[in-house]
């Protein structure tokens, strides 16, 4: 089965791109992070700078890792989902399904290790950039050189590895097992996730102003009710499409498309909860810190600085990541409506009113994500707000909220209508032809 992997993969790359690119970005950043590992441990560095440098590594590279997973596993199951008939015909051939598992793994190992070995030249390039940055605020002496060495380089390739692997492996898995047994698991999960979320936030207002872990407990918390909404996500979607009604034909049509696509969409609801969540919440407190930092006349340590970068670092780490974990999603699901579009077409649907559908449809599901995605981050905000500056709801809040909508509406919006558009390019019979 490792021939045939290799044989698919040579065949056909181009629906290994999707992979190969969340392969590459993961190991990149975890590479990145760890370096500072490597760094920390060179002799002659302060006891300062090498805990700004190892506490830097351990917690972006923690994020790192469990959205290189996701990432990964997102653009699988899209992957795995499309090849449906060609995994069918394997297993009509004689392959048992421990063989088509042996054969999707193989695949995802090979192109991820592809990705990780592109991804060690940015990232000693990224490490330098970080250690940088550090050296500008003060966090880590000057003197100190960066150092790519055997921690970042094998923590890099063995984590891409290992998450290729268990993605690809519970893509073929979610596949091929019972879906009441998937769909039960999830629910547990996801109130489990919600419960201990609103334990978390709620925990808040038992902290003092003055508290250095203030920040902690309602960032988990909205962390993990917005895990929560987005294992819930096609509840969710089907709740609020039971209803929702929108008028005109291309409405119409686009709500019934997403009541009969909810369970393909729900990786696309997942991505925008998350990032709209994270962002929100992570940069609206850091604001917040700041501004009344700034008030009180407090200067700022090497803790709170190593804080307000990490906290910065990890939303920029998680804005590339659920942005390609979009755009792969978004491009392998539209491109998979080839036939469906030609039939429309066929049917007398002209290519402006095609696009009028899919625009809809990324409209619900912007607005849909973003909703669920700002109640869990309110949730994190205004206990904060509240025990940190006596405020409810802070100023700052509603320019990063505009600008994380705008980011979540411009990649769904973006690359569902460029996707439609080059799709539509092929002459309608050609298209159903080709799909059929």
């Amino acid at each position: 089965m490792l021939v045939l992997a290799l044989r698919s993969i040579r065949h056909r790359p181009g629906r290994f791109l999707a992979t190969l690119l969340s392969a590459f970005l993961g190991a990149a950043v975890i590479m990145t992070f760890n370096s500072m590992h490597d760094t920390a441990g060179q002799p002659g560095i302060d006891s300062a700078g090498s805990e700004t440098l190892s506490l830097s590594a351990g917690v972006v590279g923690g994020y790192g890792t469990l959205l290189v997973f996701f990432a990964i596993a997102s653009t699988l199951t899209v992957n795995v989902r499309r090849r449906a008939a060609e995994l069918e015909l394997l297993r009509c051939s004689g392959a048992t399904w421990a063989q088509i598992k042996r054969m999707v793994v193989g695949e995802a190992v090979a192109v991820a290790l592809v990705g990780a070995a592109l991804a060690i030249g940015p990232a000693m390039l990224g490490g330098q950039l970080l250690l940088d940055v550090f050296q500008d605020s003060g966090q880590v002496a000057d003197s100190v050189d960066h150092s790519f060495g055997p921690i970042a380089l094998m923590s890099g390739i063995a984590i891409t590895l290992f998450a290729a692997a268990g993605a690809a492996f519970l893509a073929v898995r979610r596949a091929t097992h019972r879906r009441q047994l998937r769909d039960r698991a999830r629910a547990f999960s996801a109130y489990a996730a919600l419960v201990v979320g609103a334990v978390t936030v709620t925990s808040t207002f038992a902290m003092s102003a003055s508290d250095e872990a203030l920040m902690a407990a309602p960032a988990y918390g909205a962390i993990l009710l917005s895990v929560g909404f987005a294992l819930l996500a096609t509840r969710l979607l089907k709740t609020l499409l039971d209803r929702l009604s929108l008028s005109g034909p291309s409405g119409w049509l686009a709500v019934r498309n997403l009541r009969e696509r909810a369970d393909q969409l729900a990786g696309i609801l997942m991505s925008l909860i998350l990032f709209t969540a994270v962002s929100t919440a992570t940069l609206t407190m850091q604001a917040v810190e700041s501004d009344t930092v700034e008030k009180l006349g407090i200067v700022k340590d090497i803790d709170a600085k190593t804080l307000q970068t990490l906290n910065f670092t990890v939303v920029g780490i998680i804005v590339a990541f659920v942005c390609v974990m979009l755009v792969n999603s978004l491009y392998a699901a539209t491109t998979y409506r080839a036939r469906e579009f030609g039939q429309q077409r066929l049917a007398g649907a002209t290519p402006g009113q095609v696009l009028g559908v899919v625009g809809a449809e990324g409209l619900v599901l912007t607005a849909t994500g973003v909703f669920f995605g700002t109640v869990a981050a309110l949730a994190g905000i205004v206990p904060f707000t509240v025990v940190r500056s006596d405020e409810v709801m802070p100023g700052q809040f509603f320019g990063i909220w505009l600008a994380v909508v705008a980011i979540a509406a411009a990649v769904t919006m973006g690359t569902s209508l460029a996707t439609t558009r080059r799709v539509l390019r092929a002459p309608a019979v050609e298209a159903v032809g080709l799909a059929a």
